[in-house]
């Protein structure tokens, strides 16, 4: 289960980091957009943290995605 997780996290960063690039924006800019801690968003796209659901909105809307883009991989 731990390791799904991992996996879970770091898929999910890596489809935040590609996003986010795409829109051109630092890790600043979108945190700020998601109204989050930068050095939350960078936990996040290393697949360091196991965001919440609304952190995970916050930042689909940041980037003007659904929720189902940064989920699907």
């Amino acid at each position: 289960m731990l390791l799904i997780m991992v996996n879970i996290n770091k898929e999910l960063g890596k489809k935040i980091r590609e996003l986010r690039k795409k829109k051109e924006l630092t890790q600043e800019e979108l945190a700020y957009k998601a109204e989050l801690d930068y050095s939350y968003i960078n936990q996040i796209e290393n697949g360091k943290r196991n965001p919440s659901m609304e952190a995970v909105e916050r930042i689909a809307k940041a980037l003007g995605v659904k929720i189902q883009a940064l989920v699907s991989f």
